[in-house]
């Protein structure tokens, strides 16, 4: 049976985790995965992202696909400086909702392509397709041995309608969700009511960042206990672990 090992990197986050990189409000992380190099969100500049690319020993001109999430800046903003010295044959998916200026620019550097519904983008790699009625957002689920991870950019649709999304695309239960949870300033109700989604939903694991907020950090670490992950720039999960 084909191993599905599975290595997520946090490139790009607000959160600090590795002393030797810089922190910035963002994010961005390198799946890579059955031989493939996906990188989801480019953060907020391309400096910081090149930075610390560098000294992880990532080399941009191995990444095949990169998928942004949605259009806010600190999610798109390391793409101009990215584009130069990526690899050949590049491919960038963007939601059908970005400006025309923007997917004009990525044209005369990449591939592009615009996503509406879900659909697979690699091996084993699904976009949950545009989600959300006000800022439209994209996620990813990669499907492994231990089921079903979510990758989230700042989860604008609701991190809860996200995973319900992912999960019905595949039916796979869900082994993890990381990224951007968008929670800061939701109150404690607000939070544990989205806690005990996650569980009802049977999500096992979880590695909220970025967007997330301090209380609802700290309020899945005390829920999910050693199935918390401390995510932040220079993390690297690895799926089985």
């Amino acid at each position: 049976m084909e191993s599905k090992a599975l290595t997520i990197t946090i490139v790009y986050d607000n959160n600090a985790y590795d002393p030797r990189l810089r922190t910035a409000w963002g994010f961005s992380c390198l799946i890579e995965y059955q031989g493939q190099a996906i990188l989801f969100d480019s953060g907020g500049d391309s400096p910081t992202l090149l930075a610390n690319m560098a000294a992880l020993g990532i080399d941009p001109g191995e990444i095949e696909t990169i998928v942004l999430s949605h259009i806010h800046g600190d999610h798109t903003g390391g793409l101009s400086g990215l584009l130069p010295v990526a690899g050949d044959g590049l491919t960038v998916f963007v939601p059908q909702s970005f400006p025309a200026r923007f997917k004009e620019a990525v044209r005369t550097r990449a591939q592009l392509v615009e996503v509406v519904k879900p659909r697979e983008i690699g091996k084993e790699v699904y976009t949950t397709g545009e989600l959300g009625t006000g800022i439209i957002e994209q996620s990813l689920a990669v499907r492994t041995d231990e089921s079903l991870v979510v990758v989230t950019g700042c989860a604008h649709p609701g991190v809860v309608e996200i995973v319900r999304q992912a999960k019905a695309l595949s039916g796979d239960e869900v082994y993890l969700v990381l990224g951007g949870f968008h929670l800061g300033g939701k109150s404690r109700r607000e939070i544990e009511g989205i806690i005990s989604e996650f569980r009802r939903l049977g999500v096992r694991k979880v590695a909220p960042c970025h967007c997330t907020g301090e209380q609802a950090i700290r309020m899945f670490r005390q829920e999910y206990g050693e199935d918390f992950i401390q995510a932040g720039v220079g993390k690297v999960i690895l799926v089985p672990p």
